[in-house]
């Protein structure tokens, strides 16, 4: 049993966010995001990765971020939920921090209503706020997507 959390870090904008590194398969440069009709707005399209067709998500409206053009020096960083592998949109990839269990605040206790945040961090030089993907899209938005996806494209099921 360890003491620490393996998580992978990320940017957007100037925050710092964190995925568990057991649910990242890895980061790659961005790529052609094709439009993936009847999608949830939170869903940007898809990518073809090794033959299997991934939704992307878009992180910044998510979190209510500045909408952005998406460039070349973006990065996706593909992992997986319960339902299915996504490629989520950020603006780099920073590497993978030991977080202790201890160290973590819950999210009520900073910001009542983080409900896709499962803790927050305070490293160094940032807080890191830790994300669950599994509750990051809705129950409706997940149908909705598993429908795009069974009927747009060959998926991911």
């Amino acid at each position: 049993m360890t003491d620490t959390e393996q998580m992978v870090v990320f940017t957007l904008d100037e925050c710092r966010y964190g995925l568990p590194l057991a649910t990242v398969a890895r980061a790659v440069r961005m790529v052609e995001i094709t439009p993936l009709p009847k999608a949830p707005d939170i869903v940007l399209g898809a990518v073809n990765m090794q033959g299997r067709i991934i939704p992307v998500l878009n992180m910044r409206r998510r979190f209510r971020l500045p909408e952005r053009r998406i460039g070349v020096r973006d990065q996706l960083l593909v992992a997986r939920t319960s339902q299915r592998t996504v490629a989520l949109v950020v603006d780099a990839v920073d590497g993978v921090v030991a977080c202790s269990p201890r160290e973590e605040i819950a999210p009520a206790a900073i910001v009542p209503g983080l409900e896709y945040v499962t803790g927050v961090v305070k490293l160094p030089d940032c807080m890191l706020f830790i994300h669950d993907l599994d509750r990051f899209l809705s129950l409706d938005e997940e149908e909705t997507l598993a429908a795009a996806i069974g009927k747009g494209v060959p998926g991911d099921r």
